[in-house]
């Protein structure tokens, strides 16, 4: 069995679906485990493109970017016809300029992709278990200190919900998220995908860096609701 679905927490989800679906698990993995969760896309936006990746992914013959993949081969295992899909989906529009990551969570499962069907250059492959730890070293607070000059405009970051910085925790980059997406976007993507860092130069992610955003987001949410009187990181001219 082989099985697509979408969630925010892929942890608590594969314990849900072995425990059932009286504990929260699908009604199409309810009994046939135990399951193994192999391979993570992620990365997306927002949830909303998320689960048309997951629908697509699902019914590749119902949508008209993926009508010309073939159906599963005799000599194909679930597995390895879902992976031919996802192949051919980080090739197509518009996923293939969306910042995603194949993650695969055990390596003995791990499928190489075909040449000439490697997921685009931005799109790294991982590998291990997804763990919001690797990423903790972004809620670096005092680097989020409002207000900001912007790096680009000149002008002042005064939102906190505006303000991107780089990656490296040495680098002082401070930009508006509308600045360093303009400089980042180009002529053959929709979205911003990668670009330089206009102070160290190194090369940034547009997800690592919305990533980084919404962890201090949120942690600077919790810090109000902590403490509601406390000083706040919004500034208004």
């Amino acid at each position: 069995w082989t099985y697509i679905g979408f969630t925010v927490d892929p942890n608590k989800r594969i314990k849900q679906h072995n425990a059932g679906r009286r504990f929260g698990g699908a009604k199409r993995t309810s009994g046939k485990g135990p399951w193994v969760m192999i391979l993570v896309v992620h990365g997306f936006p927002n949830e909303i493109i998320a689960l048309q990746f997951e629908w697509a992914w699902q019914n590749p013959k119902n949508g008209r970017r993926l009508r010309h993949v073939t159906g599963k081969k005799n000599t194909e295992s679930g597995l390895e016809f879902r992976f031919r899909i996802l192949t051919e989906m980080l090739r197509c529009q518009p996923w293939c300029a969306l910042p995603l990551t194949i993650r695969w969570l055990d390596p003995q499962y791990e499928i190489q992709f075909p040449v000439g069907h490697q997921p685009p250059q931005h799109m790294p492959i991982a590998y291990g278990p997804v763990k919001i730890g690797n990423i903790k070293h972004y809620q670096a607070s005092d680097r989020y200190q409002l207000p900001k000059h912007c790096n680009l405009c000149k002008c002042r970051v005064e939102v906190l919900e505006e303000l991107l910085i780089c990656t490296m925790p040495d680098c002082h980059m401070s930009c508006h998220l509308i600045c360093l997406a303009e400089q980042f976007t180009n002529d053959n993507a929709m979205i911003p995908i990668y670009g330089n860092c206009p102070i160290c130069k190194i090369d940034l992610l547009w997800g690592d860096l919305i990533t980084q955003l919404k962890l201090a987001t949120n942690t600077n949410i919790k810090k109000k609701r902590k403490d509601p009187h406390g000083p706040s990181n919004d500034y208004s001219s």
